[in-house]
């Protein structure tokens, strides 16, 4: 059993003081000695810097596709932007196979050319047509040589032209067209022992179903003649033709 001694107050202060002196030199004096009253709030401090980025979360489940939205007004067209430049040539295309003939344009033509055959009986009396029988030239097919008439069928204007041997008798004839005549010829032949020649001719206008043809003027002037020497030609061809559009080759 431990026996403690009492001591005296004054002496326990004494000690009590120099402890105390000791603690403050090494300053471990307690906590619980030195506390005091609460201080005063502090101002707030200056915000910190943001933080580092958080990691990615996990990905969410996948849902059923929402219905779809209703459309939206069209928008105000936007104002026209500036034109780009030109583009760069594009390479040549592969060549195309060849296409069908086409038909060629055909001008229009007429021509024709007939003469009196060897041997025909003339004279003609005054009124007749003169026939040119014999034909040289007529792949239109314009002229008829039974009737001796030119009968239009590409409207224009035409040359017609009319070369007579004149032998035995003197001889005068009309241009006609459709019943008048368009101009006369006249040669007189003063029993010469030789032919004489009558030659003439005129542009003369005509439309389809017009007639051209040469017509003895006068009975006792009918000296049409015609041998293997020489010749009476009665011959016509179109100069230009009215039709619009018609084919024009240089």
């Amino acid at each position: 059993m431990t026996t403690l001694k009492l001591v005296p107050l004054p002496l326990f202060l004494l000690v009590l003081q120099v402890r105390l002196s000791t603690l403050l030199e090494d300053n471990k004096i307690p906590a619980s000695l030195c506390t005091g009253h609460p201080g005063i709030p502090g101002s707030p401090g200056v915000h910190g810097s943001p933080g580092l980025p958080g990691r990615d979360g996990r990905d969410g489940r996948d849902s059923a596709p929402g219905e779809k939205g209703e459309k939206g007004d069209t928008g105000v067209p936007g104002e026209t932007g500036e034109r780009g430049l030109t583009g760069d040539r594009g390479d040549p295309g592969e060549r195309g196979q060849k296409g069908e003939a086409g038909q060629c344009a055909v001008a229009p033509k007429s021509a024709f050319s007939a003469k009196v055959s060897e041997g025909r009986d003339l004279p003609l009396p005054a009124g007749d047509t003169v026939v040119f029988d014999k034909i040289l030239l007529n792949e239109q097919g314009d002229y008829n040589s039974e009737t001796g008439r030119f009968t239009c069928k590409v409207p224009g204007v035409y040359y017609f032209a009319v070369h007579a041997t004149v032998y035995r008798a003197s001889l005068q004839f009309d241009l006609m067209k459709n019943g008048h005549a368009v101009a006369s010829y006249f040669q007189f032949f003063g029993n010469w022992p030789k032919p004489a020649s009558l030659s003439g001719g005129t542009l003369i206008h005509v439309v389809p179903g017009d007639q051209v043809w040469i017509q003895m003027a006068l009975g006792e002037y009918n000296g049409f003649y015609s041998s293997t020497k020489t010749d009476s030609t009665f011959s016509g061809f179109l100069v230009y033709s009215d039709w619009k559009n018609s084919a024009v080759f240089a």
